[in-house]
């Protein structure tokens, strides 16, 4: 596969020339979504080569029996998956009865293929010579309303070039689909009924075990030279799909166009009873709207996005169709209008991991929704958890633990644990640190201690109880330790004291008491309800208080650093440097226990804590931390290359920093991870604006005020990004030797600039 093919553009991801071999990777790169439904950029006519099929509804999936083995105690009974859905892009080409098949075309020529991101719509267009000889242009259009975020739109043209032929077109809804990703090959979907009338057509279906209700539905209209004809189809239906037939005697050079609309409704948002009057009423909205005026309504709320969200970047295309690609998709896979849905790893591009909520959300995304849009999206996403807080207290429950101690799972869709490698599901448990820091890092941001009193309080002590069981006292240490842990470098299993995760546990402990005393000092109505519902008494937070005071950190006089854990020095500390590329991906060319031997790390782990923590390190201890650890670093976590690149930018090694932000900005649309026809890193998206805004903005919270040390890369000319700080709109504009700031609204705010402190008036150009 050529992992390089993506042509350079301010604002597309363009596609030049049909190569089989690519199919699958653009499938992943050209998905689209709208938050509450997405796609993979599979084709609409028929194609028989190797595809991933793929359409995903937000919040709907199935969960898959556990596979294992060898049955352990506090194993989760399933592993949640996000369902492939019923497929309504379908749409099925025929030219004098030849199936219109890129697989099997005698000659694909002028092959195209854009995702628009500034519009936010995706288009393919070529000329096709079929077997039969017969030369055609096909150019098609779709997407998937923001406004309407039940329905997608598709235009596909046909034009004959060589002679007058016979076009039929077949536009289907199937509900005859499976996941790649299955443990078992169950049957995901019960279809209850396949139904049609006019050019419309319905299919109601359930998934098994949840039973989540759905009806997908389409309706088409037909056109000649761009004027509506009246076609009257042949219908074909069966248990599992409905097709309606349109066919006409196109003359050479005319265009022959379909406008099929579709999508989903679900019994999440409506009456179970009601999805098919539900589906009509979004029909009649669009084909009376028609799809020229829906797409002028995709283009502007894809500006209004824009407006809020974008970077820009002066002098490196790469770069900026990097971060642009990134801020397109996290878009799509989530807007923060429900709070009842969280941001999967791979949003709707693929099926792996589950389609489920990692701490990913609250370590990465966060942020970027938290300046990018307004602060309730980002207290949805706090909500979210606060809503799963019993699941959370059961989840350590089934682990053994007691007395309301919540363990936040690893993956989720209600709350409760799906996960099942046993060294991530009982071990990786610094994700519950994860979510504390969210709580503390909104409340920074935003001023909004409500969220605090309100419901953040309960989750703090469920986190706060759940450390103090976990860790236990070691009378050889003479200190508390945590032992058998996974930390956020997976290529370590079951080691003891991971100093990242003894080093958030003290903290969330700390944390905890510090709010349990301000809710008490200020806000004693909610204080007296927290304490009777949790039950939590002075003696308890005594105890706690024990273990944070006295937690063990391994440390190496020897290197002068923190360790990754205990045995972090009994490793051959052979150096990334001098690993033979020929091994690399080692996760793709290593045993497992090869792997867990050797020195290398997945991602940020010491380094992780010091990105989360750094006001409580001199930038001496993270420079000496950053030489020991990142060379050992293979940074094949997609969470990775962000965080390194914050740390170099703060260090002022920017030719680092810019490399590692290349890497996370790319790290799909150039393959790094040879993976990226599995589906995108959505959650790592997040770090790639972070990677600028923190990174070469230097923008942090300190002392309760915006502040930055803006840095750039030599490579770029100037860039410039928007942050909604507490409902006021500032925007930053970086160049060479310069920094301008500008703010929306009618009153001042003051930020610091390289330590100093600088006014900026409302509409007023303010240069440092």
């Amino acid at each position: 596969m050529n992992l390089d093919y993506i042509i350079p553009n301010d604002w597309s991801i363009l596609e030049e020339g049909f190569d089989p071999n690519n199919v699958k990777a653009s499938e992943s790169i050209f998905s689209i979504g709208n938050g509450a439904m997405g796609q993979r950029a599979n084709f609409e006519e028929q194609y028989s080569g190797p595809t991933f099929q793929g359409s995903y509804i937000a919040g709907v999936y199935y969960p898959d029996k556990t596979r294992v083995g060898w049955w352990k105690n506090g194993y989760p009974e399933y592993f949640a998956k996000v369902l492939n859905a019923p497929n309504w892009i379908g749409i099925n080409v025929f030219i004098n009865d030849e199936a219109l098949d890129l697989h099997i075309c005698k000659k694909i020529e002028n092959f195209k293929r854009e995702l628009n991101m500034k519009e936010g719509w995706l288009s393919r267009s070529f000329i096709a010579t079929l077997q039969n000889e017969v030369k055609v242009e096909v150019s098609v259009k779709r997407f998937l309303s923001l406004d309407i975020d039940e329905l997608g739109a598709i235009n596909y043209s046909v034009k004959p070039l060589s002679s007058d032929a016979t076009i039929t077109y077949r536009p289907y809804i199937d509900s005859g689909i499976t996941n790649e990703d299955t443990n078992w090959d169950d049957k995901f979907w019960d279809t209850l009924n396949v139904s049609h009338e006019n050019n419309q057509a319905f299919i109601q279906a359930k998934t098994m075990k949840t039973d989540f209700y759905t009806c997908t539905f389409m309706e088409s209209q037909v056109f000649i030279d761009g004027k509506s004809v009246i076609i009257e189809p042949n219908i074909s239906a069966d248990s599992n799909s409905a097709s309606f037939s349109y066919s006409y005697n196109v003359k050479k050079d005319q265009t022959y166009t379909i406008h099929k609309f579709g999508g989903y409704t679900v019994d999440r948002n409506h009456d179970k009873y009601e999805l098919v009057s539900a589906a009509k009423m979004v029909l009649n909205k669009a084909t009376k709207t028609g799809f020229s005026a829906l797409l002028e309504a995709q283009k502007n709320a894809w500006a209004k996005i824009w407006d809020m969200a974008d970077i820009t970047i002066d002098g490196d295309v790469k770069a900026q169709q990097g971060i642009r690609f990134n801020i397109f998709h996290l878009n799509q896979t989530y807007l923060g209008t429900d709070a009842r849905l969280n941001i999967g790893p791979k949003g709707f591009t693929g099926e792996k991991y589950g389609g489920s909520t990692y701490w990913d959300t609250e370590a990465y995304c966060i942020p970027f929704y938290m300046a990018t849009k307004d602060q309730k999206v980002a207290r949805n996403l706090l909500t979210y958890r606060y809503k799963h807080l019993e699941k959370a207290i059961e989840n350590a429950e089934k682990l053994g633990f007691s007395n309301g101690a919540a363990l936040y799972p690893m993956v989720t869709m209600n709350g409760e644990e799906c996960h099942n490698e046993w060294e991530i599901t009982f071990e990786e448990i610094h994700r519950n640190g994860a979510i504390a820091f969210a709580i503390f890092n909104y409340h920074r941001y935003t001023g909004d201690y409500s969220y605090i009193q309100e419901m953040g309080l309960e989750v703090l002590i469920g986190i706060a109880r759940f450390w103090h069981q976990r860790a236990n006292f070691s009378t050889d240490k003479n200190k508390y330790v945590i032992l058998g842990v996974t930390g956020p470098n997976e290529y370590e299993n079951n080691v003891n004291n991971n100093w990242y995760t003894n080093y958030i546990a003290q903290w969330c402990i700390n944390y905890a008491v510090e709010n349990i005393n301000r809710v008490a000092s200020e806000y004693d109505t909610d204080y007296t309800r927290i304490m009777n519902k949790v039950k939590l008494s002075k003696a308890e937070i005594k105890e706690w208080q024990e273990v944070a005071d006295n937690m063990y950190f391994p440390y190496s006089e020897q290197h002068n650093v923190y360790l990754q854990q205990d045995g972090f020095l009994d490793k051959e500390l052979i150096t990334v440097a001098d690993l033979d590329k020929s091994q690399r991906p080692i996760n793709q060319k290593w045993s497992w226990d090869r792997i867990l031997r050797s020195p290398y790390i997945k991602q940020a782990d010491t380094l992780q804590g010091f990105y989360f923590f750094e006001d409580q390190f001199s930038t001496e201890e993270l420079k000496r931390h950053f030489d020991f650890y990142e060379p050992f670093t293979v940074h094949e976590s997609s969470l990775s290359p962000c965080v390194h690149s914050i740390q170099a930018a703060k260090l002022d090694r920017m030719d680092q920093a810019y490399t590692f932000y290349l890497r996370t900005s790319r790290l799909d649309l150039d393959d790094y991870n040879h993976e990226v026809h599995e589906g995108l890193h959505i959650t790592s998206m997040a770090g790639t604006w972070m990677s600028i805004v923190e990174g070469f903005g230097g923008m942090r919270i300190k002392n309760d005020m915006l502040s930055f040390e803006p840095k750039i890369p030599e490579q770029w000319e100037g860039y410039s990004f928007k942050v909604n700080f507490r409902n006021r709109i500032l925007k930053v504009i970086v160049n060479q030797g310069k920094t301008h700031f500008e703010l929306d609204g009618d009153e001042d705010l003051s930020i610091m600039v390289h330590g100093n402190e600088v006014i900026i008036s409302p509409n007023k150009l303010v240069t440092v």
